[in-house]
């Protein structure tokens, strides 16, 4: 088949999103699938035209993922000629591929990580107006008839049902990570005992993103510091959007944690895994979650998770876990706390693997092949 991937950001930008469909789009290209994807030239250090592991890139050099929205449609529409399926995802990319699939006859199908609905009106860092449209910008995407809704956790599903989608027009495929490529840093039973003398180590690793719940980190850090407790803090984020990086070094000054947290961006593979096997808990206490891959690749290298149990994190946290009683930071600092004490709720562990991931999506695109 051939196979039309438009997406708003790819790799290398950091992201769930962009972990999901790196993998899937290798993974299609080693089965003999023609794979290209059209994205936004983020950064003019990238090539505009690549081949990577047998996948095709296109870049657009629109830079901003609104820019993408409105004249994303015009590449989008040349390579949907050429291609038998359009593949998109919320929220940026979703409008240019589904007028391209329309307007060349082809069918789409779109990945929805997560429906906020009136979330929107409740995360931090965003103002009324930049609530409304982005409310707003969201109903319009939902109304849009897409071929196929493909939830990408049971969360998710029902979010897209309670929006609206029929059932009958949604697929759940839970993304998939390769867990061959994680090394197993510590093999944890239902109690977790990893201190002996030093600081316990907390760690965020992942994408700026208003919903990921920084702010409450921060103020938990705060209220621990406060309470005379001793522990270290170590935030792994891009340093993009840069409003957003410089807002978090100044809140770490003026809460005065910087004997507490080390910010740290823009590292390789092996530095993240590094940084990770001197971790002893991940925190994600996100406002919403659709699948979360820092959860799911932190437990497979055998790390602890604290979560606010939001979204799907109540499918995909397993193994040693705590989630926080409250959203907010006391709720966070009080579970943080429990860490310290070695006081850990348990649950089965669970695999979500990428061939499985794979086979679900495939299967999926074979229904729409229109030249089979």
């Amino acid at each position: 088949m051939k196979i039309l991937f438009v997406l708003e950001n790819h790799y290398p930008n950091i992201g769930g999103v962009e972990t999901l469909f790196k993998n899937l789009s290798e993974s299609l290209a080693s089965e003999g699938h023609e794979i290209t994807i059209l994205t936004n030239q983020y950064d003019n250090k990238l090539l505009r035209n690549e081949k990577l592991n047998g996948v095709k890139i296109i870049r657009v050099p629109f830079r901003n993922r609104y820019f993408f929205t409105f004249f994303g449609l015009f590449p989008a529409l040349k390579l949907a000629r050429q291609a038998d399926l359009i593949q998109t995802t919320s929220y940026n990319a979703g409008v240019p591929a589904f007028f391209a699939g329309l307007l060349t006859r082809t069918k789409v199908v779109i990945t929805f990580h997560e429906v906020w609905n009136k979330l929107w009106f409740n995360l931090p860092y965003m103002g009324k107006l930049s609530a409304v449209l982005h409310y707003s910008f969201e109903w319009f995407l939902l109304k849009l008839p897409f071929t196929k809704f493909i939830a990408v956790s049971n969360a998710t599903q029902q979010s897209l049902i309670t929006a609206g989608i029929k059932q009958k027009n949604i697929q759940l495929i839970y993304n998939g990570v390769n867990y061959d490529r994680f090394i197993r840093l510590h093999n944890l039973p239902d109690t977790v005992d990893l201190k002996n003398n030093s600081n316990f180590n907390f760690i965020y690793f992942g994408r700026l993103g208003i919903s990921k719940g920084l702010n409450l980190i921060l103020d938990a850090a705060k209220i621990l510091k406060e309470k005379g407790k001793t522990f270290l803090l170590t935030l792994i984020i891009p340093k993009e959007p840069k409003h957003f990086h410089r807002r978090i070094l100044n809140t770490v000054n003026d809460f005065e944690l910087a004997e507490f947290v080390n910010v740290k961006s823009e590292l390789s593979i092996t530095e993240l895994h590094e940084n990770l096997s001197e971790a002893d808990a991940v925190l994600i206490p996100s406002y919403s979650e659709g699948f979360c891959f820092s959860a799911v690749e932190g437990i497979a290298m055998g790390l602890p998770i604290i979560t606010s149990g939001k979204g799907s994190l109540a499918e995909v946290v397993t193994g040693p876990h705590l989630t926080m009683p409250t959203h907010d930071g006391a709720g966070l600092a009080e579970v943080m706390n429990r860490a310290m004490g070695n006081s850990w709720d348990y649950k089965e562990p669970k695999e979500f693997h990428l061939s499985d991931t794979v086979e679900a999506y495939t299967r999926l695109y074979q229904n729409y092949n229109r030249t089979s």
